[in-house]
């Protein structure tokens, strides 16, 4: 295709030759001759000064660029779109494996794809093309939202509602038991979890995260949150819209987070917290209270992100520090010595 066509899908304006042929996209290492590539960050504009490719997406004119360039509002986002338009998504043929095993009551849409050994319970509901990969478990009652893509081994039992275009990877369960027991007379006893799990709509949960149901009543994973691996998610846990919990978040019971939220790799919540709108937590925080909105927090016990970043400065000279805070107390008792004695002269 012509560039002009590349830049017509993703709303940008050409400088160059419009009519150069563009067969594909590449990293701005990697790219050849007839292949476009993208330049998000600044820091590699001498890379893009000496890339092979015919084009490069940026978001403002380079002087002296090698090839043409594509002006857009923003160069990362117009490459992975452009990404899906070269690298197009394999979808499995709609159809029911003849391996696969659908109770009674079920409800499949139109185009869907089950995989073998897929196992559908009773009054299970599957919308229009939904893909259900092999080894799928889906519990009684529970519904699929249309157009959403389940990957080979995922585990949803029985009182889920997963929304539309959801995307599961494999190993993640949904819906299993949270954490919940009753200790009495030194015994624990086990709290029945008899609530369920909503997923709401352009949800992406990564490869073995795992989502507790709720006690009573849901958890909740609110619409365009996207969850990476490894995370743990317990019962009655309510997570607000558009958030990114990044990989070995662990986020305890019936905590409260807003939208927009970010919390980075190992940040860990404790249970009945309420994070506030558009919150970010640093990497491997430890959040033991409830955070205002809009706050950029880090460390354990979290801090300011700025004061946790002069803390963290700090600490190598910790050794120093003490040393000349014994020589300075030091000092201060031989002179409060020296005071006390009575003047000579007297």
């Amino acid at each position: 295709m012509a560039l002009q066509e590349v830049a017509d899908l993703v709303q940008g304006k050409v400088a160059g030759d419009p009519h150069l042929p563009i067969r594909g996209i590449a990293g701005i290492d990697e790219a050849e001759p007839g292949e476009i590539t993208f330049l998000a960050n600044p820091k590699y504009l001498a890379k893009a000064m000496k890339t092979r490719a015919s084009a490069v997406i940026v978001g403002k004119r380079i002087e002296g660029a090698p090839c043409a360039l594509l002006l857009v509002d923003d160069p990362y986002f117009a490459f992975t779109r452009l990404l899906s338009h070269f690298h197009p998504s394999r979808r499995a043929p709609a159809g029911v494996d003849p391996r696969a095993a659908i109770g009674q009551g079920v409800i499949l849409g139109e185009g869907v794809a089950i995989g073998p050994f897929v196992t559908l319970e009773d009054r299970v509901r599957i919308g229009d093309r939904v893909q259900l990969g092999a080894g799928v478990f889906i519990g009684e009652g529970s519904e699929v939202g249309e157009e959403s893509l389940i990957y080979p081994n995922v585990t949803i039992r029985e009182k889920v509602r997963i929304g539309k275009r959801v995307i599961l990877h494999s190993g993640t369960v949904i819906g299993s038991d949270g954490f919940g027991f009753a200790p009495h007379k030194g015994r624990y006893h086990k709290v029945p979890q008899v609530g369920g799990v909503i997923i709401e709509d352009d949800v992406e949960l990564g490869a073995n995260v795992a989502v507790d149901r709720a006690t009573l009543g849901n958890t909740v994973i609110g619409a365009g949150t996207k969850v990476d691996n490894l995370v743990q998610i317990g019962h009655n846990v309510v997570i607000g819209a558009d958030s990114i919990l990044v990989a070995q978040v662990g986020i305890s019971g019936s905590a409260k987070i807003g939208r927009r939220v970010t919390l980075a790799g190992q940040v860990g919540v404790a249970g009945h917290l309420t994070i506030g709108d558009n919150v970010v937590v640093g990497g491997k925080s430890g959040v033991t209270k409830d955070i205002p909105e809009g706050e950029n927090v880090s460390g354990f016990p979290p801090l300011p992100h700025r004061d946790w970043l002069k803390a963290q400065a700090s600490f190598p000279h910790l050794p120093e520090m003490r040393e000349r805070i014994k020589a300075l107390e030091k000092e201060v008792e031989t002179l409060r010595q020296r005071i006390a004695q009575p003047d000579e002269r007297d």
